[in-house]
């Protein structure tokens, strides 16, 4: 029986609600699959993915502190990867899902990762997918510019919020970002507008200090140290020409993995899913299969 909607909130330990939503076979005895975002995201990336396995999986998704259908935390300093990955095991209790299997897209990775750090008997197997196990904003195009950066973004939205939130607002949202991406990072060739746009749209929702707050913490966060620890089948997932976390973060991921198996999408990009949907699904089903 296939669940095309049904959802809910689970309670995270200070009491924040987080909104998760249930599709896929519901009849499935097989472990299901958890989708966790890239910040600023609310599920556009998992759109192929969930369409082709949802017929024989139960699939859990869920939205990020301030993402999508999850309020605003009170605590608005409540928005670190360790906080979303005890979110994570929430949902997974309150969709019943004893284990999972993690998926994770950019900063999705490394919230898999810590869930295997704090939660390790809820993970039967991970899926990374153009991310890195920390430090992304040092490693954008090869260089810390990211890094560099924030602290000035942050300090013009201390002092002129206003004009960042109209300008964040009203500028994201609309067809010349879409062509900004494709300048600075998704493939024009293969990815489509209307893959793309939810993405823009959504960001254009999220509280900007917010997301700033959880991007410093991404950018702070590092589980490499725990890379030769993980003992579940894992397999990696990178874009050849990913600017934001490049393939070398990758194979780094694949060789202190014991056993882990990595496949780099030609032409792919930060956005490889939407990309190449037929690759990356026909390698996550094979997988799987492999898991099982």
């Amino acid at each position: 029986m296939l669940v095309r909607r049904k959802e809910g909130y689970a309670v995270a330990r200070d009491g924040s609600p987080i909104y998760y939503r249930l599709s896929g076979n519901e009849s499935s005895a097989k472990v299901p699959l958890a989708f966790t975002d890239g910040i600023g995201c609310d599920g556009y990336v998992w759109k192929y993915v969930e369409r082709d396995l949802g017929a024989d999986r139960r699939i859990v998704h869920w939205h990020y502190r301030g993402h999508g259908r999850t309020p605003v935390p009170r605590d608005r300093k409540r928005v670190s990867i360790a906080d979303s990955a005890d979110d994570l095991e929430a949902v997974l209790d309150a969709a019943g899902a004893a284990r999972a299997v993690l998926l994770g897209h950019s900063m999705g990775v490394q919230v898999c990762l810590e869930t295997f750090r704090r939660h390790r008997d809820r993970v039967a197997a991970l899926i990374l997918v153009c991310g890195s196990y920390g430090n992304p904003l040092r490693t954008f195009k090869g260089k810390d510019t990211l890094d560099v950066l924030l602290p000035y973004v942050s300090f013009a939205m201390r002092h002129a919020p206003s004009f960042v939130h109209r300008l964040y607002k009203s500028v994201l949202p609309t067809k010349l970002a879409f062509a900004i991406a494709t300048r600075v990072e998704i493939n024009p060739e293969l990815a489509r507008l209307e893959d793309f746009m939810p993405y823009l749209e959504h960001m254009a929702r999220v509280d900007i200090g917010l997301f700033l707050e959880m991007l410093g913490y991404a950018g702070r966060h590092s589980a490499k140290e725990i890379l030769p620890t993980v003992d579940v089948p894992t397999l990696i997932i990178a874009g050849e020409h990913d600017g934001f976390t490049p393939r070398d973060l990758s194979e780094e991921m694949q060789g202190a993995i014991a056993g882990s198996t990595l496949l780099v999408v030609e032409g792919g990009t930060h956005t490889a899913p939407i990309e190449r949907p037929k690759l990356v699904n026909d390698a996550i089903a094979k997988f799987l299969e492999r898991v099982a």
